[in-house]
């Protein structure tokens, strides 16, 4: 079971092939088939950020800030738990969700991970092309750190792992506009109608639905939002990204942080423009979810 797990954690360089090909298909029903407007820039540019991060920079560029803690945590797990038998992998797989739970909630909440997690949110459209746009500093940023409760558990990191890449894999058919909603299974399960909340930048939907496999703990932390008719998504970033430029689009939210750290005037608001959420500024006068929802009720 162990190797099971660390084949399928360096397969996921594998599965992107796969991958694009389907959203070479789904590109070719809704374009000529459904004839939809879709964005073929947008799709290439998601192309080009995807072959990058995974033959490029990650092959040559092996960086992590998470690695010391995964390999502190393993070091000094509190026992090794067997991944043989229904009952450990389950656990495996509820804990791994849970984590990302987390992880996908603080990469809303948290400008420091969201300077990387808007790469993903920066495609005005949604289609299973945008599912693979998850530019290239995911490492840099240190989003492993999230796991390292279930490596000091005593879950071997390639098994964590690799039930993430699964996780992600998921996800990849979640990126759709043409799945309707699935009846119960959307009580339980991340659905494409709740991801299509996810990806909205509507300020009643935004920060929801951060589940991966599962929407179960958005029920349980109040955070799952359900997708109305009366209220069409619209995608992208709040403040939308025009370019298809993938070194524009990977690097646009870093500069915007690099330069507010520099005005910074102590080092209090330097660390609200790190830690704290989105659009926080240290006059008040900001953009987070909450002011721009302030703003809205105060205008009605």
């Amino acid at each position: 079971m162990p190797r099971f797990f660390t084949g399928l954690y360096h397969a996921q360089f594998f599965f992107l092939p796969a991958v694009i090909a389907l959203a070479a298909l789904e590109a070719a029903l809704l374009a000529f088939w459904r004839k939809e407007a879709y964005d073929w820039r947008s799709a290439l540019a998601s192309l080009a950020d995807a072959l990058g991060r995974d033959y490029v920079v990650y092959r040559f560029l092996p960086l992590s800030l998470a690695a010391p803690v995964i390999g502190f945590a393993w070091s000094h797990r509190l026992t090794t738990l067997p991944l043989h038998g229904v009952a450990a992998l389950s656990l495996l797989f509820l804990g791994q969700e849970f984590c990302y739970y987390w992880f996908h909630r603080a990469s809303h909440r948290i400008r420091w991970f969201w300077a990387t997690h808007a790469i993903h949110h920066s495609s005005n459209q949604i289609n299973l092309a945008a599912a693979y746009r998850f530019g290239w500093t995911g490492r840099l940023s240190g989003s492993g750190v999230f796991y390292a409760p279930l490596i000091w558990l005593g879950f071997p990191p390639a098994a964590v792992f690799g039930v993430l890449s699964l996780n992600l894999l998921y996800q990849f058919w979640l990126h759709t506009t043409w799945v309707p909603k699935l009846g119960w299974l959307e009580y339980v399960l991340n659905t494409p109608s709740h991801h299509r909340v996810h990806h909205a930048a509507n300020i009643d939907y935004l920060d929801a639905n951060y589940g991966g496999v599962l929407i179960v703990f958005d029920r349980l932390f109040g955070t799952c939002i359900v997708e109305r008719e009366d209220l069409p998504c619209r995608y992208g970033l709040v403040k939308p990204l025009r370019s298809n430029n993938p070194f524009v689009f990977n690097f646009h939210e870093w500069r915007a942080l690099g330069r507010d750290l520099r005005q910074g005037r102590s080092w209090r608001e330097r660390c609200g423009y790190l830690f704290g959420p989105p659009g926080w500024r240290a006059d008040g006068q900001g953009a987070t979810t909450e002011d721009l929802r302030h703003a809205v009720a105060a205008a009605e």
